[in-house]
């Protein structure tokens, strides 16, 4: 049997180790920084994108499932943003939810830095809250793409908004809204999980009833800047269905964390 020939070590080898010690060294760490990188993302995976049929499906039982019974501190946010915006649907109300929508994640983050710097000194349970911090982001990013689609949406339709009605009160609900999340969480962390289920079940609804009030929004193309950071569909009402069905899956996220530990 002919002995396989072998290539010299360059010099760049050699100056990594003179051997392949380093290169299987490099190798495991590789595949360890990919496993890590593998079990982050399932925990902290995007909703997932359905297909037309799968929307469809999706709005469908939205609209034939009961709404929660909302919290105390849900149905006041609730009367207030209806009492400034009004109950009609509008492409702006939806903008100002998302504003809001995003803030939660944000206090949950802060609240799990802080952790970090307490238990570092027990890397599984600093790890464990590392992943926490990681779902809470990818949530937040995916509520930050509605929150751009949504703005763009306004500015090409061309409707002129106040800028104290829709820039700076949906600034001062947010900021009361994270005060609140922030305090929920320190207190109790359940509290604070129940209270953004609620506002992402109400968020959930008016959604895919918004779909259902525009049925011509099933022939407009949807086109945006944010496509490739979000997702491409045929229509304005697949583009909706879809937004709906993430606040689905972020209410399913809250209320599976409320029946866990703080940071399991």
């Amino acid at each position: 049997m002919e002995e396989e020939a072998t290539e010299p070590q360059s010099a760049r080898d050699l100056s990594r180790g003179g051997d392949h010690r380093g290169n299987a060294t490099a190798e495991r760490n590789q595949e360890t920084a990919t496993n890590d990188l593998t079990a982050t993302t399932r925990l902290a995976a995007e909703p997932p994108k359905l297909s037309r049929p799968e929307l469809l499906a999706a709005q469908r039982q939205t609209l034939v499932t009961p709404r929660r019974r909302y919290g105390i501190p849900a149905r006041l946010l609730f009367t207030t943003m209806d009492l400034l915006y009004g109950r009609q649907r509008t492409l702006s109300k939806f903008k100002m939810l998302e504003v809001i929508a995003r803030v939660p994640y944000q206090s949950w983050e802060l609240v799990a830095y802080i952790a970090v710097t307490h238990v570092h000194r027990d890397p599984d349970f600093a790890r464990r809250i590392h992943e926490r911090i990681a779902e809470s982001r990818v949530q937040q990013d995916n509520e930050q793409w509605h929150l751009l689609i949504l703005e763009e949406l306004v500015a090409r339709s061309g409707r002129r908004e106040s800028p104290l009605k829709y820039y700076w009160v949906p600034q001062a609900i947010a900021f009361g809204y994270y005060q609140l999340s922030w305090l929920l969480y320190v207190i109790r962390p359940a509290w604070s999980y129940r209270l953004n289920a609620d506002f992402e079940d109400h968020a959930e609804h008016e959604y895919m009833e918004f779909v259902a009030e525009h049925p011509e929004w099933e022939t407009e193309p949807f086109e945006s800047a944010f496509t490739d950071d979000y997702a491409r569909f045929d229509s304005l009402a697949d583009l909706f269905r879809q937004i709906g069905h993430d606040e689905r899956v972020h209410k399913q996220e809250s209320l599976a964390q409320a029946t866990a530990s703080r940071f399991r």
